[in-house]
This record gives structure tokens, sequence and C-alpha cells, in this order.
């Protein structure tokens, strides 16, 4: 089976957009239930509190994640660049370094992740009654980080090259297994929080696995070559120039959402499982968001390699349109049906309370959310990563922290800490704005 690479620099623009965009939609839709698959098994067979432990280990894992899935972005951009100026030299050093790498990443993770957890978790506020659970769930979790990063590492180099089929193909195998093993693990066997760690690491596995053998069986010239995996010093600094904004960003967005997640954590168990079977929903309201942001990057990416700014921004506008419009649609779905939703994780009264009052603040402002993740990836396509990271780090990160800390010392109420999201999205459009104004241009 080849890649099926595909150039975005000629044919119709929306209509490319569209089918890349697509796979990409249903490949992070199977994601989004097979991490809902761990929420319910769990939620229905293990209780409130192991729920709780789960969907608090969330925003842990994105913050440490973030700076590794950044980089991998970066390498994307690199990639779609030399491809879309047809540099098959380059793009074969390119994409054998950001592997290289890859690895290194892999081992830092995994450390970091079972060496840190203990202290990190004291530090967010988890109750002690989650504690135990909390610490098994995110210490399998990152014993299995080789599998996680090299799955982002070829999910980003296929998209590069235009290829969203493929991980859609592979993803849906994995989420079958991850599903498949939960319900094993969990409901015939009595196993615990660890037990859905292990079914999803073992499904990335399987993933990165299928993923490294296409590239390795393709006949293309920038074929995956073991004796060719090797670090070029000047490529990497390539890479690391477009990733580490992006991954500062990734990494300060997830200690702003630990920062919240240690406010809802002082509301106890139910307020964590009530919010954390909302944040799966809300999930299914981030496809969109995060199909069409992909399809912006390389759309962009490409172009400009091709020297085709005007395509390049005509693409650009298209996907910000769509994902907001869809986005939207979708998050006010999450508002209307926010109850029975909810209560397919959990029956407990409290735990569905929670959920819907969530649901019911955050999930109107979901076009604010998604212009400003599309204008990001804009940006990055562009090979302006640090303007999206400066955006993140201000709006996002540093007015949080304020705004909690400021209502948490005046207000012992849940529904400020509800009210963070969208009041940022808003403050992280409205700079977007109004850099289109003044600088009267995309890029």
């Amino acid at each position: 089976m080849a890649v099926l690479q595909k150039t975005m620099t000629k044919g119709v623009i929306w209509k490319q957009m569209v089918l890349f965009a697509l796979p990409i939609f249903f490949s992070n839709l199977f994601q989004q239930l097979y991490n809902a698959a761990d929420s319910l098994i769990v939620g229905n067979y293990l209780g409130s509190e192991a729920l709780a432990a789960v969907s608090s280990s969330g925003n842990l894992i994105f913050m440490m994640i973030g700076l590794f899935n950044g980089i991998a972005l970066g390498a994307g951009v690199v990639i779609a660049r030399y491809f879309g100026a047809q540099n098959y030299e380059r793009l074969k050093i390119a994409i054998h370094t950001d592997i290289a790498f890859g690895f290194i990443m892999s081992a830092v993770l995994m450390a970091a992740g079972i060496l840190l957890a203990p202290w990190i978790l004291e530090l967010m506020g988890t109750p002690d009654t989650v504690m135990p659970e909390s610490l098994k769930y995110f210490r399998v979790y990152f014993a299995g980080g080789l599998g996680l990063v090299m799955y982002n590492i070829f999910v980003g180099i296929l998209q590069a090259l235009g290829d969203s089929k493929h991980p859609l193909y592979y993803l849906i195998i994995s989420s079958l297994i991850n599903i498949v093993l939960d319900y094993i693990l969990i409901a015939w066997c009595g196993m615990g929080v660890e037990a859905a760690a292990f079914a999803t690491i073992l499904s990335q596995f399987v993933s990165a696995f299928l993923c490294m053998r296409l590239f390795h069986n393709s006949k293309e010239s920038y074929r995956l070559v073991f004796r060719d995996i090797r670090i070029e010093k000047e490529m990497l600094m390539e890479i690391l120039r477009n990733g580490i904004p992006s991954g500062i960003q990734n990494s300060i967005t997830g200690v702003a959402n630990v920062v919240v997640q240690s406010n809802i954590n002082i509301f106890g168990a139910m307020a964590m499982a009530g919010c954390g079977a909302y944040s799966k929903i809300e999930g299914f309201a981030f496809l969109p968001i995060i199909s069409f942001n992909n399809a912006i990057t390389t759309f962009v990416g490409q172009n400009l390699g091709a020297r085709q700014k005007e395509r390049a921004k005509k693409g650009a506008v298209f996907g910000i349109v769509c994902s907001v419009l869809l986005a939207e649609l979708i998050g006010i779905g999450t508002v209307i049906f926010a109850k029975p939703l909810v209560m397919l994780f959990d029956q407990n009264p409290e735990v569905i309370a929670f959920g819907v009052d969530r649901a019911q603040i955050a999930g109107f402002f979901f076009c604010l959310l998604a212009f400003t993740h599309a204008f990001s990836a804009l940006q990055r396509g562009a090979g302006k990563p640090m303007i999206p990271m400066m955006v993140m780090i201000l709006c996002w990160c540093v007015a949080r922290v304020v705004f909690l800390s400021v209502t948490g010392s005046l207000f012992y109420d849940i529904q400020f800490v509800y009210w963070v999201y969208p009041l940022t999205w808003g403050l992280s459009s409205l700079y977007y704005l109004y850099y289109m104004i003044r600088h009267r241009s995309l890029f």
C-alpha cells in the first residue's frame, strides 16, 4: 500500500480542502469515540471516583505531550513546504530527521510522565479519594509514550504530504482494539483504571506500527529507510524553529487547563466527574476545528512553498469559515442535548448537574474557539508560529490564571471557572481580528 501523496497547489480549492479535511474529521471522530468509550466503561463499571481520576488526568496529559505534538506540527510545516516546492532530497532528510528526533522525545516524555506524576497531581489539588487511581492511570499511560509520540509524528508527515486517508484507516483499527480491550479488561476481568490506560497505549502502538510499515513499504524516493534514520543538525534546527513555538503554545494551553482543572478539583469528585464527562462531549465539537486546522496548515504550507500566495489566502479563508460554522452548530447541539449526553457517562444526579451547567455556559461560544485555532493554524502554515504562541500565552494562560485568581479569592462558585473558557476564547479572537485589520492581510 503506497502513501497517498497529494499536492494541494492546483485544482478546485474548496474541493481539495474538504476532501483532505473529511478523513481527518472521521479520524478524530473515532479518536473521540474511543476516548468516550474509556470514560463510558470506567464511569459505568468503576464508578464516579474512577471517572474523576481518568477525566482529571486528561488536561495533565495534554500539558505533558503538548510540547512534543507542537514539534511534530512544526516538522509537518517544513515537510509540506519541501513537498510543495518538489525538493524531494530535502524532503527525505526532513522525514528521517523528524522520526529520529521522535525517538528522543519519546524517551523524555516517558521518564517525565512516570517520575513527575505524583508531584504534578498533588500540585493540582487532586482529592485524596481520587489520587491513587489518577496516579495509576497516568503512569501506565506514559509508560507507552513511544507509541503516542511516534503515532503523532507519522500522522503529521502523512498529512503534510496530503495523505489524510491512511491515518483514518489506522485509527479505525486502533479504536476498535481500544474499545474491545476496555470492555474485556474492565467489564469482564474486573481490572481498574490502569486497564483503560493500557488499552489506549496498546492501540496507539498498533497505529504507529501501521504508519511505519506504510512508509517503509512505499516506492517513493523519500520512503522510510531504517539506516537513514538520523538527525541532520541543519534540518533539526529548521524543524525546531517552526515546532518549538507551537510546542510552547500547546504546553502553555495545557498549563492553563491544568490551572482550570485545579480550580474544578476544589469542588470535589462529583464536579470533576461532571466536568470530565462534558469534556468528552465537548471533544466532538472540536472535530471540525482540528480537521480544518490541519487542512489550513497543509494547504498554506504547500502553496507558499510553491509561491502561490493568493491561492493560499483563498484556501485559508474557506477553512476558517467552515471551521467556525460547523463548530458553532455542534456546540449548540451539545447545549440542547447536554443532559442525556452526560447521563451516558454517569447516572449520579450531582455529576449530571455539574456537566449540564458547564455545557450551558461554554457551548454557545465554540465559534470563538474555532476562529482562534483556525487563525493559529494559518500562521503556522505561513511559517509564523511565534504569533499564535504569544497570543495563547497572553490571552489563554495569563488571562485565565489572573481571572481565576481574582474570582477564586472573592467567590466560591464553580460558574466562574466555567466562564474562563469563553471569555479567553473571545479575547484571543479579538486580537486576531485586530491583527487582520492592522496588517490588512491574513499572513
